[in-house]
């Protein structure tokens, strides 16, 4: 035999030697089977999002999902459906709940030094969810009540509410959210092999949180994620010892966005707040009430249009100013006054004069709204339009929306009428304006004035 062929042989036996000594992890016992930790997961994932200030903006996150999509197709990722959003929280934290929702802090993302860092995150996340972590604690912590809880779950009554009754929900020192120093290492371990499979190098992850213990105290930003993630010891150290036994590759997964997503973070607007909700003064991304498919008709005392049936009409038919708006879509600023983040408006403008100037009437009814609303900007000069048969203008303007970490767009159309210029707002955080675009159409085909 040849020597070069036996180093070849020798070289491919001490790779097949050190692969070996990796090691798979596998959950731990368990009363919730992987479908139950998945509704239990969706439950509490409804919770989180009642509860907190998650952020709905389409930029922050497709990045969040291009990281998250990369590190879900490692082996060691566990198959689950994840999901992942950002919090509007300065605190330096991440979680994730059973069967796949996780959740990062913005806090969390201003102090990663770069992508691989905050991918560690998200990995080590993910190994918390693939292992099992969080129904595995719960089983152990109350194993008599929980079949009993199962079967409750079964004849109608949702797991997580159940789980809530039992104290194991996701209040202080919350089972689902809290870890051993033996899930942390095992999240660490498997983390890292998520993270190789991806690219991202994985002694980053244990880099990021050697950094927070570094900078961690008992009041400190970082304190509730040492809290809920304590460490096992050697981070560093441990995860070198793993990369020595992994395969050789190269980790150079980059997307090359995260200085700019770190500067969009730094630069979110602080959250508002919805109307008769969140009475702890968190406020969510988009509302939930997307226009339905289905049209009703609002006839008022001198124009008409169609609107989503599921949507409100505030205002009297008889005036000439009416919203037509989700409740969710009123929100309620510092000063206690209502403003619309999602809907629309229609009534006049009174320009001085006998005569309507469809033109230059539009440029001060445009100047009217960015003296009532500071930082509003036109996005797309006036252009013509058609509606209820007569000549128009679209204006498309852009402001600070309420609903946290997003922009509104506000397409103004305007029509010159013999009660003044008729306008039609059509407002929406710019992550919803695009699912908005067919209603737009379809109200403005709608118009009729009598």
């Amino acid at each position: 035999m040849r020597k070069a062929t036996v180093i070849a042989i020798l070289i491919l036996s001490s790779t097949v030697a050190m692969r070996a000594q990796l090691k798979t992890l596998k959950p731990g016992w368990n009363l919730f089977s992987p479908q139950q930790d998945v509704q239990l997961g969706k439950e509490a994932a409804a919770e989180v999002e009642r509860k907190m200030p998650v952020i709905r903006n389409a930029e922050l996150d497709g990045y969040l999902n291009n990281i998250l999509n990369r590190l879900k197709q490692s082996p060691h990722a566990g198959g689950f459906p994840y999901t992942i959003h950002a919090v509007a929280d300065k605190n330096v934290n991440a979680f994730s709940l059973p069967g796949g929702p996780l959740f990062v802090n913005t806090g969390l993302i201003l102090n990663a030094d770069n992508e691989a860092q905050l991918a560690g995150v998200i990995a080590h996340e993910m190994s918390h969810v693939a292992l099992r972590h969080a129904t595995n604690q719960a089983s152990k912590r109350n194993f008599v009540a929980i079949p009993a809880m199962l079967a409750g779950a079964v004849a109608g009554n949702g797991l997580f509410g159940q789980l809530a009754q039992l104290g194991l929900g996701l209040g202080a020192n919350s089972v689902l959210l809290k870890f051993s120093r033996t899930d942390e290492s095992q999240a660490d371990y498997n983390g890292a092999e998520i993270m190789a499979d991806a690219g991202y190098n994985p002694i980053e992850m244990a880099n990021f949180f050697e950094k927070l213990e570094k900078q961690g105290g008992p009041r400190g930003t970082v304190s509730q994620l040492l809290s809920d993630h304590p460490n096992p010891g050697n981070r560093v150290a441990a995860v070198q010892d793993e990369i020595r036994q992994m395969p050789q590759r190269s980790f150079d997964t980059n997307t090359g966005e995260f200085p700019r997503i770190k500067d969009f973070v730094t630069h979110l607007p602080a959250p508002g707040r919805l109307v008769g909700e969140y009475n702890d003064g968190h406020q969510p991304g988009a509302p939930p009430a997307r226009p339905s498919g289905r049209l009703r008709e609002y006839r008022g005392n001198s124009f008409s249009f169609s609107y989503p049936d599921n949507w409100q009409v505030f205002g009297d038919n008889q005036s000439n100013m009416i919203t037509v708006a989700p409740q969710e879509g009123l929100i309620r600023g510092a000063n206690n006054a209502v403003s619309v983040g999602y809907g629309l408006e229609a009534s006049y403008y009174l320009p001085e004069g006998n005569s309507i100037d469809l033109v230059g009437d539009t440029r001060r009814l445009v100047a009217q709204l960015q003296q009532q609303n500071p930082g509003m900007r036109v996005e797309r000069d006036s252009r013509d339009i058609q509606v209820g048969g007569q000549r128009g203008l679209l204006t498309v303007l852009n402001s600070r929306s309420a609903y946290q970490g997003e922009t509104e767009v506000d397409s103004v159309v305007t029509v010159p009428r013999p009660d003044g210029l008729f306008y039609i707002v059509f407002i929406a955080p710019r992550s919803e304006s695009n699912r908005l675009d067919q209603l737009f159409n379809q109200v403005l085909a709608s118009v009729k004035f009598n």
